[in-house]
């Protein structure tokens, strides 16, 4: 079966339109019918001997016939041969169609894509505070929320995730591998080291190492036991692992309580060093880069990097299905923020409007030609015949009028001849 193409396509209340030009054909053919009848009746009685009036009337149905003919064939030259006789310059619009579609493209493009005229029509439209207006409504922002939403939906369900999974290492995978990891963190760390923002940290650690030694008395006590001669006596031993006990949680106070101990200070020293050689020092920096490989090909991590389109995936996917959702919530309040900034900024608003104008200047001046395009190209695809019939279906019932014009206006003008005539005789 074939399809049937756009043109070939049945319109809405096309039937109708059908039964109203038919209608009113024969209402333009009972005009032709009424001045043929008038005609033949008057040149009858004429030659039975009737009064002189009767001249007047014959001259007005005579005018009327050949006026209702000569604009019925005007009309239906338009769209197909009169008669079937293929008589020059008529079917005008089945024999060119092409030219016309072409004339059509032609003057959409110059009367209504030119960039004069699109600027002038946004800026009596003012796009920008009636979107603003519109949006500043939350019924509005949710429905527009609600499309994003399932924008969003659509392009993440077309995605295929090895793809999406490709694209992710290699624009951000690699490009860490490929960055050297050492001097971008040595500058950080001394930006800390210098701040004193680390002094927390230290703080941290000394009183954690405080509290271990204060609650592992034995564990030290062992320790001092097992590295002591076998032939030491054991209260020696004792004695000797207290007084390295309490040295060392006095040592382990000094260090927690002082912020200038020397210990302290030595730490310092060996961060301070230690940044600066991540930017400096090529053997550091080379042991940087064989962590951060190790730490990049260790299996938990690449778990990671493999499951995190996933992960994200499934968070957006849920996060745009739930209206609820923190993200849907936080996309609506921002488009009702923007649409009241839109409203009540001046500056703001001229700002948008001349983005629109800018945009649809450049979309017209750009691109024109395949907007008129798309117009010609549509119009030599249609079937010749179909088109028009489809446009004399549309437009033929007001054609009609011009028939039943020209029956009356040839009416008038043949009697106005005919008297013209009569009075100069």
């Amino acid at each position: 079966m074939r399809q049937l193409t756009p043109i070939e396509s049945p319109l809405p209340g096309e039937a109708e339109k059908r039964r109203g030009l038919r209608k009113m054909k024969l209402v333009a053919l009972s005009f032709l019918l009424g001045a043929t009848a008038v005609f033949l009746a008057m040149t009858i009685w004429q030659a039975a001997g009737a009064p002189g009036w009767t001249g007047y009337v014959k001259a007005a149905a005579e005018a009327g016939m050949v006026g209702a003919l000569a604009d019925w064939f005007a009309v239906t030259a338009l769209f197909r041969h009169p008669l079937g006789i293929r008589i020059p310059h008529t079917a005008i619009i089945p024999t060119r169609k092409d030219a016309l579609g072409n004339s059509l493209g032609e003057f959409v493009g110059i009367n209504f894509l030119s960039e004069q005229v699109v600027r002038e029509r946004l800026r009596r439209v003012d796009v920008a505070r009636r979107l603003g207006g519109w949006l500043a409504q939350p019924a509005h922002a949710e429905r527009v929320t609600a499309e994003l939403a399932t924008v969003v939906r659509g392009a993440v369900a077309v995605l295929r995730d090895e793809d999406v999974q490709a694209v992710l290492e290699q624009a951000v995978v690699r490009r860490v591998v490929a960055v050297p990891w050492g001097p971008p963190l040595g500058r950080v760390l001394a930006g800390v080291f210098a701040d004193g923002a680390h002094h927390k940290l230290v703080d941290l650690v000394c009183d954690r190492a405080y509290e271990w030694v204060k609650a592992n008395h034995q564990t030290v006590l062992r320790v001092v036991s097992d590295r002591a001669p076998s032939w030491s006596p054991k209260f020696v031993d004792s004695m000797v692992a207290d007084k390295v006990y309490g040295e060392v949680l006095s040592f382990a106070w000094v260090v927690k309580t002082d912020p200038n101990h020397p210990m302290r200070l030595a730490v310092d020293k060996f961060l301070v060093e230690f940044a600066d050689d991540l930017q400096h020092d090529e053997t550091t920096m080379q042991r940087a880069e064989a962590i951060k490989q190790q730490v990049l090909d260790h299996p938990e991590v690449q778990n990671v990097i493999g499951s995190a389109w996933s992960t994200a995936k499934r968070l957006l996917l849920d996060a745009a299905e739930d209206p609820s959702s923190e993200l849907r919530t936080r996309v609506r309040e921002g488009l009702v923020s923007l649409g009241n900034r839109v409203t009540g900024d001046d500056a703001l608003r001229e700002k948008v409007d001349n983005w629109v104008e800018g945009a649809a200047a450049y979309v017209v001046i750009n691109y024109r030609d395949e907007i008129t395009t798309l117009i010609t190209d549509t119009v030599q695809r249609w079937d010749a015949e179909e088109t028009s019939r489809k446009i004399e279906l549309q437009v033929g019932r007001d054609l009609q009028f011009i028939r039943i014009n020209g029956t009356v206006v040839g009416a008038l003008a043949g009697l106005l001849i005919y008297t013209v005539a009569q009075l100069i005789v």
